[in-house]
């Protein structure tokens, strides 16, 4: 097995592991690689050690692995994770199948006229700024329903959930009352009536306490592909 193949393999075996400790089945919570500053060849090599979901924070980036990779087009996942300017959703809605970054209606609104009729609905989650680190974006909680309940209504989008990065924080305890936190948010989507179902929470560093919180996703970089 390659390196990438046996990081991916270890990866995987933590995440059952959290879910194990938490209660859940494994098969509740997706593994997203994130692929941002590796080349077309290590998102090669991880789809060849069975993963189909990879993340770019970069759109440019993202575009061109995604056209180098076009003969594995219908076998993988493309998600969209970094913030997004005005000037950049086109591309995203012509290439990617998910964003995870919506934190202005304008944005959504934009996605939904620019996605292709050729194309499915794309999928979007809203990322909310769950402990108000002044670098990060995201709309507040409390402005998180509002904004949900105008991007369900889009057309060509279909709002699946949340995304959130909060800072980093010492130990288990302290990541998992964060990421509890922002499990408290995507509860009361659900409670209002709206139809999501992923929670985008936890990275290489905190998957464990994200998964104890409740995360249905995960986005793991450094431990799959290496430093950067």
């Amino acid at each position: 097995m390659t390196m990438i193949g046996d990081k991916l393999q270890q990866v995987r075996g933590r995440i059952d592991q959290a879910c194990r400790a938490a209660g859940r089945a494994p098969a509740s919570v997706r593994l997203l690689a994130v692929s941002k500053t590796f080349g077309a060849e290590a998102v090669r090599e991880a789809h060849a050690a069975g993963q189909e979901a990879f993340g770019e924070n970069y759109v440019q980036e993202g575009v061109a692995k995604i056209q180098t990779l076009a003969d594995l087009r219908e076998r993988l996942e493309w998600h969209c994770i970094g913030p997004l300017q005005s000037n950049k959703t086109r591309v995203v809605a012509e290439h990617f199948d998910w964003v995870h970054s919506i934190d202005r209606l304008k944005i959504a609104e934009r996605l939904s006229d620019q996605r292709p009729d050729s194309l499915g609905p794309l999928q979007v989650c809203l990322q909310v700024n769950i402990d108000g680190g002044p670098n990060k974006s995201g709309v507040t909680a409390g402005e998180a329903l509002p904004l949900a309940r105008a991007v369900a209504a889009l057309p060509k989008l279909r709002l699946r959930g949340l995304m959130c990065i909060p800072e980093p924080a010492p130990d288990f305890e302290s990541q998992r009352a964060l990421f509890v936190r922002a499990a408290d948010v995507f509860a009361q989507l659900r409670d209002a009536g709206l139809d999501v179902d992923t929670l985008s929470l936890g990275m290489s560093s905190d998957l464990e306490a994200a998964i104890a919180a409740g995360s249905t996703m995960v986005r793991v970089g450094t431990a799959i592909f290496g430093a950067r």
